[in-house]
């Protein structure tokens, strides 16, 4: 078992040098141990023989691109975070990268402390997935998964079944980006529409939110899905 004091191992995987610079620059000076790869193909090797923590992964690699580079470590087992970097303008690749098993994004050009914050919410969640609390609860949002009781500031509000359905898979990934394909597939089966995934959010934050046109808990991922607020 990795002693807390050791620093989380980061692979990086990007084509472009001076991105791979700025990032071990950066992530370094954070404490992060970090290994590179230029390509996909180096990047599942390193995986193999390094066993990472997080993976940083640049979707537009030669050869083994990293689309194939989540299929293939997802389809082998690997659990660990995937945060992608994507291109403004791809926005089907990050919906598609999320539906493979890709934790989290950030789209290019971006900010350190943005990587930064979405490598935190993936280790969070990968810890939360292993020893799940029976009560989630972020400001005044409480979610009592046993008793299926959702309150707010104290007071129990009343969802119905398929609202709790919903909220309680956001819940179970609160923190990650939570694709509209797979929200309809564990909610609905895949048998409905996003327009009717659209009411069911609305009719959660009139619910939970303190200002529902401006929420604070369900955030829209514009184009992609939903993610809930962490826990601070």
């Amino acid at each position: 078992m990795k002693s807390e004091s050791a620093p989380l191992r980061v692979l990086v995987v990007d084509d472009e040098p001076p991105i791979r610079r700025f990032l071990r620059t950066s992530l370094s000076a954070q404490g992060y141990d970090i290994t590179e790869a230029e390509d996909g193909a180096k990047a599942l090797d390193e995986v193999r023989r390094r066993l990472p923590d997080v993976l940083v992964l640049d979707l537009g690699l030669p050869g083994v691109d990293g689309l194939e580079v989540i299929r293939r470590l997802r389809g082998g087992g690997a659990s660990l975070p995937i945060i992608v970097l994507s291109s403004r303008a791809d926005e089907a690749g990050k919906v598609e990268a999320l539906d493979l098993g890709a934790d989290d994004y950030v789209t290019k050009p971006f900010g350190v402390d943005e990587l930064l914050a979405r490598i935190r919410a993936a280790m969070r969640h990968k810890l939360q997935q292993q020893g799940e609390k029976p009560v989630f609860r972020s400001g005044a949002l409480a979610v009592d998964l046993v008793r299926r009781i959702v309150t707010v500031q104290g007071t129990e509000v009343r969802l119905s079944p398929r609202e709790y359905d919903l909220l309680r898979l956001l819940v179970a990934h609160a923190g990650k980006v939570l694709t509209h394909r797979l929200i309809l597939k564990e909610v609905w089966g895949g048998e409905t529409d996003i327009q009717y995934l659209r009411i069911y959010i609305r009719q959660l934050r009139q619910k939970i939110e303190p200002d529902p046109e401006r929420p604070h808990h369900i955030l829209t991922e514009t184009g992609v899905g939903y993610r809930l607020r962490a826990p601070d």
